[in-house]
């Protein structure tokens, strides 16, 4: 491992972004407003790293004609500065569709659209992004943190006094499931699906009761039309998404205030309460769109979409040719084995452990009675004095910020809150380096 650059080399950044999703993107956009704002003694240096060769949110299920479950005013900024550059509706400027997006009478861009807007933002501060960089370890120095980078099969080390986690999501999977040639996650999706093109797939088994397990249902039943696409969950149907105005003050910016205020048990009753505006639940329309093929099937009577509800998936045995597929009907016991070609989970994403990447810094960060890290208000974690700079999260904190924590709805404000938290605790610091001066 190579030892810290020299001043030449790299500079101490005052922000060093671990991740580059839309999270930190925000992030990244709100420090170039500020930036572009104040005198150069006041701007902040940062730098992020990437693992992936260029930026890509959820690649793998950009189904075509798939929306969004957030409205477009929930971009990367509006929501902080309504007259940012960077909002969705200067993009459609840009692109020269803003005359075409108002006729289309709709708040929900499609995935793809949304996509290539996260893109178009990112190519706009691509000069503080460096891909194909991994970040493989955090480490506190005297005083600055020294964050270990693997780029190239090299791995140097860049130094920072702000380190902001933005790990996103991996796949979750049942426990005792394992993914494999046959056995996927919806996540890997349209990435694997192109194999099986110009085949004869005779099924697929789809397991999840949530949106992308209806979006994968939907997509191979409309692509493979001559295979048999199989849904199963344990709900007796799917539940409707509810996005009604009040429900949605829960993504409110305020929400965060309430809910971090909270005690505990008013926490997990909130949480209890609102799942169903995010958590294995399914737009109503969709719904309606898979019962109403579902029942054209039985009247043509070719049944192709098979919907094994009231089920969970007792076994699976991959094949060299497909997957058995074990599916137990919950209220009977009765078990019905499917020969698939492919096993799709849509069983959901959880957040990434950042305890791997901090190491023995992980020692110096408070955590609560369950092992959770302390989280601030500003999203900084509570850590000793040990430490030489703040930590921040993007992500993880449900338990302490509510229902947003992972979602697009609050990212333009936490990033500006972000953000604000390292300028105040720098003019705090140079502060109180004025202050000893003076008493020297």
């Amino acid at each position: 491992m190579s030892a810290a650059p020299t001043d030449e080399q790299d500079p101490v950044h005052d922000i060093l972004g671990v991740g580059f999703g839309p999270s930190n993107l925000a992030l990244a956009i709100a420090i170039d407003e500020h930036n572009r704002s104040v005198a150069e003694p006041e701007r902040l240096d940062c730098a992020f790293f990437e693992a992936q060769p260029r930026f890509g949110w959820h690649r793998g299920m950009l189904i075509e004609g798939t929306t969004m479950q957030v409205s477009f005013l929930k971009d990367l900024v509006t929501m902080r500065n309504p007259a940012s550059d960077f909002s969705f509706l200067s993009y459609l400027h840009d692109r020269r569709r803003l005359a075409d997006f108002i006729n289309h009478k709709t708040m929900f861009p499609t995935r793809v659209e949304f996509h290539d807007y996260l893109e178009w933002a990112a190519d706009r501060v691509a000069h503080v992004v460096r891909y194909d960089s991994e970040v493989v370890g955090i480490t506190p120095g005297a005083e600055w943190f020294e964050v270990e980078v693997r780029c190239g099969g090299r791995t140097r080390t860049h130094r920072a006094r702000n380190v902001v986690l933005a790990l996103g999501l991996q796949a979750s999977v049942p426990e005792g499931a394992e993914l494999g040639e046959r056995v996927w996650h919806n996540l890997d999706l349209l990435h694997r699906v192109d194999a099986l093109r110009g085949g004869d797939p005779r099924r697929f088994v789809v397991v999840g009761a949530g949106q992308s397990a209806a979006e994968t249902t939907d997509y191979l039943h409309r692509t493979f039309p001559a295979a048999e696409v199989c849904a199963v969950f344990s709900r007796y149907g799917h539940t409707p998404a509810d996005d009604s105005p009040f429900a949605n003050r829960i993504f409110d910016p305020q929400a965060v205030d309430d809910f971090y205020a909270a005690p505990e048990d008013v926490k997990q009753l909130l949480l209890d309460y609102h799942r169903n505006t995010n958590y294995s639940v399914v737009d109503l329309d969709l719904i309606e769109e898979l019962y109403g093929r579902v029942y054209q099937e039985k009247v043509l009577g070719r049944q192709r979409l098979r919907i094994l509800n009231a089920s969970r998936v007792g076994a699976v045995e991959p094949r060299p040719d497909g997957v058995r597929v074990a599916v137990d009907f919950l209220p009977t016991g009765r078990r019905t084995v499917l020969d698939a070609d492919v096993l799709v989970y849509a069983t959901g994403c959880r957040p990434r452990d950042p305890f791997r990447l901090l190491g023995d810094t992980a020692r110096c960060c408070a955590r609560d009675d369950l092992g959770r890290l302390h989280v601030e208000r500003d999203y900084r974690v509570r850590t000793t004095d040990d430490l030489p700079g703040g930590l921040y999260l993007q992500g993880g904190t449900e338990h302490t910020h509510g229902i947003t924590s992972s979602l697009l709805s609050n990212s333009a404000v936490r990033a500006g809150e972000i953000r604000d938290s390292i300028l105040a605790h720098r003019t705090a610091a140079s502060r109180e380096r004025d202050f000893a001066t003076s008493l020297a």
